[in-house]
C-alpha cells in the first residue's frame, strides 16, 4: 500500500509520531531565561522619543503603549470562550510563571475560524507545557488581549509586526532563527 500511496504521492490521513527527544531541563531553563532577558529589557526600556514642534498626540494602537503583561488575563483555551469569538484583536499567549511572552497573534474573529481548527502555536504551547511539566517546573498559560486595534487588517499586520520584533516571542515564525523551533512538530 505503501508504494500505492507513493505512486500517487499521496499520504495517509493519520500521522504516526514518533517519540522526540526532551529538551533537559538546563536547556530549557536557559531557553527561558533567554526569552525572559530580552522581554524585561524591552519592558523596562523607554522606546526610544522623536520630538518635535508639533508632535501628533500618541496613538493608541502605539506599539510602545501596549504592555501584554498588564492586560487582563485569560485562559489559554481563550478560543472556547465566547467572549473572543466575534471580535477583532491581536492577542497574546503568555506563560504567567516567569513571564515569559510566546506568541503574538492578530485575527479577524479569534475563536471560531483561527484557533479552533489547526494552528501550530497549539502544539507548541501543548509541547512547551508538556516539557516543562517533565521537568517538574512551573508553568501558568494563560492569553490576553488588545481588543483596540486598527479595523483595517492592513494596520493590524502592521502592529502585530511590530510587537512581534519589539517582544520576541519565541512562537512567532520570525523568531525561531532566534531561539529555535524545540517545541514545534516533528
Amino acid at each position: 500500500m505503501r508504494k500505492q500511496l507513493e505512486l500517487f504521492n499521496l499520504r495517509p490521513a493519520y500521522r504516526v509520531e514518533q517519540p522526540k527527544e526532551l529538551m533537559s531541563k538546563d536547556a530549557l531553563l536557559k531557553w527561558k531565561a533567554r526569552v525572559f532577558k530580552h522581554q524585561q529589557r524591552a519592558l523596562n526600556t523607554e522606546p526610544p522619543q522623536q520630538t518635535s514642534l508639533f508632535d501628533p498626540p500618541r496613538s493608541h494602537c502605539d506599539s510602545d503603549a501596549i504592555n501584554p503583561f498588564a492586560l487582563k488575563l485569560h485562559n489559554a483555551k481563550f478560543y472556547r470562550m465566547k467572549e473572543h469569538q466575534e471580535r477583532i484583536c491581536i492577542y497574546f499567549i503568555i506563560d504567567n510563571a516567569l513571564p515569559l511572552l510566546l506568541y503574538v497573534g492578530e485575527t479577524m474573529q479569534t475563536a471560531k475560524q483561527r484557533w479552533n481548527g489547526t494552528h501550530d502555536c497549539k502544539d507548541y504551547v501543548m509541547n512547551y507545557v508538556e516539557t516543562n511539566r517533565k521537568h517538574g517546573l512551573d508553568v501558568k498559560m494563560c492569553s490576553a488581549f488588545w481588543h483596540d486595534t486598527p479595523e483595517n487588517r492592513t494596520g493590524r499586520l502592521r502592529l502585530e509586526s511590530v510587537l512581534i520584533k519589539r517582544w520576541q516571542s519565541p512562537f512567532n515564525k520570525e523568531n525561531w532563527n532566534k531561539y529555535g523551533k524545540p517545541f514545534g512538530k516533528i
